[in-house]
């Protein structure tokens, strides 16, 4: 990626966020969050951040245990939000499995991102103030597993079921490999995370079907490695992502964008 996830990332995280407020959630739907980065001519111009982040606490329906630490809530909108995307997903799954449809020869399989995708950050963007690091995250990652995204397990475990076969890719580097195969399992997720179904990114030894090698962009990185899994005989039948760069690019049959206010990565 041009420059590091990390980088991206933590530049854009709170643009994004007040972008979601003061465009509307229909424009931030269509990707409009990095619409905008002039400079604003007054104060006026910019979003109240604190205003913005009860907002966010709001759509997640924030809840606080007794150690202080923030959770979602599986009644929130954002909970209702995602039921209503996997109730389509899934019936456009079933439709595969009993139409088998897609390039001939080829086994179903489907594409999972991981963060805000598969598992729920919202815990460890709440303690960092929405302020991501890499040290901050390795930190979290080590020691601490993070919730499942609502709903995702249940959907990702019937597809195994129903022959399908389930690949993570991940803008998370190679090093956070067992912290993060660690959680999925524990976060419910039956299908294997192993190293044929888990990419993670390699910055030291990209691997040679990436023509971009270390510096990839995400789009680059995440449709490269979906392009490598068809080329093993599999045909992508959905691709599940939060950001739009882990949907496009190609090399899938449907995609489906799940909800993340809180932050974007181009």
């Amino acid at each position: 990626m041009q420059p590091s996830l990390a980088s991206k990332r933590k530049r854009t995280r709170i643009a994004a966020v007040t972008a979601a407020v003061a465009l509307g959630t229909g424009l931030y739907a269509a990707g409009a969050a990095s619409a905008d980065h002039s400079a604003p001519r007054s104060d006026k111009e910019i979003p109240n951040l604190t205003k913005v982040t009860d907002k966010i606490k709001a759509y997640y329906g924030d809840t606080v245990d007794k150690k202080g630490q923030h959770y979602a809530s599986p009644d929130s909108n954002y909970a209702k939000q995602l039921a209503d995307i996997q109730k389509k997903a899934k019936a456009q799954l079933e439709r595969t499995v009993k139409n088998k449809p897609g390039k001939k020869g080829a086994k179903p399989a489907i594409v999972l991102d991981v963060d805000d995708t598969t598992l729920l950050t919202y815990n460890y963007e709440l303690q960092q103030g929405f302020s991501f690091t890499p040290a901050s995250q390795d930190a979290y990652l080590k020691s601490t597993d993070m919730g499942p995204v609502f709903g995702m397990p249940q959907l990702v475990n019937w597809a195994q079921s129903k022959g399908i076969t389930v690949f993570y890719v991940t803008g998370r580097d190679e090093h956070q490999r067992d912290w993060s195969v660690r959680n999925l399992k524990n976060a419910g997720y039956k299908p294997a995370a192993d190293p044929a179904h888990f990419f993670l990114k390699n910055k030291k030894t990209p691997p040679a079907y990436l023509p971009c090698g270390a510096s990839c962009t995400t789009v680059e990185y995440k449709s490269g490695t979906r392009k490598h899994i068809e080329s093993e005989g599999y045909d992508i039948v959905a691709n599940f992502g939060d950001q739009y760069s882990d949907l496009t690019g190609g090399y899938a049959n449907h995609t489906y964008k799940l909800p993340n206010p809180m932050y974007f990565l181009p």
